[in-house]
């Protein structure tokens, strides 16, 4: 066995023991190569299932997350799912061999310009990859049928509600960025939202406005 398959099985194994068991959602990740997603002294630490950092301050989520986050939106192949906070793009990637268009924005714009360079050396075309205040959500392109959110905000963010389906549902981490934050799945329902705790997790702060390269 290569290297290479060696660390494609082990880290297939890694998502499966963190609770990732949809078959679409690991074949995705299969499919989709981490290690361009990070750039530089980190690129060999691709399939490690840990956090890496990028630019601007931010890091790429480890693929346990990734996995379970994506695995809590169970994304139908006709789906318009929003992500917000781009990041390396990777998580985009993986959402979009499942949905049928994906819109992901971030604050920094050096973030976006770069997702969209690897998205174009994969190929990947259902991603629209927007420089944008991600708490107000993407108004002109609502309603979505799942929304992402991978920076953690004290409360789930109203515009963000708003744009959701009926039906639909988001993931988004809720919590004060210095302490213990918990992941959430809310559905959209004719009369309400219900909401759902995953587990613990650790995110980035979700924070209003553009970031200082724009």
């Amino acid at each position: 066995m290569t290297d290479d398959a060696l660390q494609k099985m082990q880290f297939l194994y890694a998502l499966r023991s963190s609770g990732v068991t949809d078959k679409r959602v690991l074949s995705a990740m299969e499919a989709v190569d981490r290690a361009p997603f990070i750039t530089g002294i980190f690129n060999t630490r691709a399939y490690e299932d840990m956090p890496l950092p990028i630019a601007c301050g931010q890091t790429i989520s480890q693929p346990s997350i990734v996995g379970l986050m994506t695995q809590a939106l169970h994304i139908s192949p006709r789906d318009k799912v929003l992500e917000v906070g781009t990041g390396s793009g990777y998580q985009a990637a993986i959402l979009s061999r499942l949905a049928r268009r994906v819109y992901t924005v971030d604050r920094h714009r050096k973030l976006v310009i770069e997702a969209r360079e690897v998205f174009d050396s994969l190929g990947i075309s259902n991603i629209t990859a927007i420089t944008a205040d991600g708490s107000f959500g993407l108004p002109d392109q609502a309603p979505f049928d799942r929304i992402i959110v991978t920076a953690a905000a004290e409360d789930p963010p109203g515009p963000l509600l708003e744009q959701l389906k009926v039906g639909g549902i988001m993931v988004v981490p809720v919590g004060q960025s210095d302490a213990v934050q918990h992941l959430i799945v809310v559905r959209k329902s004719e009369t309400g939202f219900d909401y759902d705790e995953l587990r613990q997790v650790r995110f980035v702060p979700l924070l209003e406005g553009l970031g200082k390269d724009v």
